[in-house]
């Protein structure tokens, strides 16, 4: 039988290769694999004799030790993702995850910002420290595009056409869509390159929208830091995250009467299904509409 470690190998450049996916997705699948290959060194079995009923013991072993159920699902998923590239490259017959089942989430619908809430995490930005005018572009850009944050750290000089009113993104999987982007940010991201022109940047850096202090690109660590210290200053005491400005952004969209099919466009969904999930709507509202117009109860309204 082949070695376990080369199956893996070829795993990781099935999934790099064949599905194209991004070096932080590809680390994500990898990391949750390991929790498996964990257990079975444990047991000493080989990844290819693997049945349901040990898949279904390592399943609850996740419980046990205190993953919670979302993070359950997602490992879970990159086992089953594994095990469809055994059967598929030839190594078994059968898939042993297809009757494996995930926990039941409840509904989790993330924070979501006001335009009044963004306006006042961008008010409270110190514009007298030299990287004031670039975080309010961070912030802003984040709001009027519905960005990834590796999105936006990864965003180039080249991406973009402001003059046309469009950013390009590249998005999960290194699929390029174009982003509408509004005046309010194009002014933002003016501001900072006024600044920004006055700065030392890193050979091979020059391209990136975004750069740190020392003339390099930020990572997303440091977005996610200075999104939570500003949140802080602004006394708003949500829990958020560079996710919050893009989920906000779906919603503003949403709310203001946006197509969910454009919604899913603009945020690189590939699936409508994951647009839905990631909305989310003001049920009262809703309902107050379908009182108003659905043409039943406009008939009654009539009478």
């Amino acid at each position: 039988m082949e070695q376990q470690e080369t199956i893996v190998r070829r795993y990781v450049r099935y999934l790099k290769l064949e599905r194209g996916l991004s070096a932080n997705t590809l680390e994500a699948y990898q990391r949750d694999l390991e929790k498996l290959l964990a257990y079975l060194k444990r047991t000493g079995q080989h990844v290819v004799d693997v049945q349901l009923e040990d898949l279904q013991t390592f399943a609850a072993g996740l419980h046990d030790i205190g993953i919670g159920p979302r993070s359950q699902c997602r490992i879970l998923s990159g086992v089953r993702s594994f095990y469809h590239f055994l059967m598929v490259d030839g190594y078994r017959d059968d898939d042993p995850t297809e009757l494996l089942e995930s926990p039941v989430l409840g509904e989790h619908l993330p924070e979501v910002l006001s335009t009044a809430e963004v306006d006042e995490l961008e008010a409270s930005i110190d514009l007298s420290k030299w990287e004031g005018h670039r975080n309010r572009a961070i912030i802003e850009v984040l709001f009027s595009c519905g960005l990834r944050v590796s999105e936006l750290t990864g965003l180039k000089l080249s991406d973009l056409f402001l003059d046309d009113g469009f950013i390009r993104v590249n998005g999960k999987g290194s699929k390029e869509r174009l982003v509408p982007i509004s005046p309010r940010a194009v002014k933002e991201l003016e501001w900072w390159f006024d600044d920004r022109q006055q700065m030392t940047i890193k050979a091979g850096e020059e391209d990136y929208v975004f750069l740190n202090r020392r003339g390099a690109h930020l990572t997303r660590t440091m977005i996610l830091i200075m999104i939570k210290r500003q949140a802080e200053a602004a006394g708003i005491r949500k829990t958020i995250s560079p996710h919050t400005l893009r989920h906000s952004f779906a919603t503003a969209l949403l709310e203001g009467g946006a197509d969910l099919r454009a919604i899913q466009a603009m945020l690189g969904h590939e699936s409508i299904g994951t647009t839905e999930i990631y909305t989310h709507i003001d049920m009262t509202m809703l309902r107050q509409e379908i009182l108003e117009h659905h043409p039943r109860n406009m008939k009654k309204a009539a009478q």
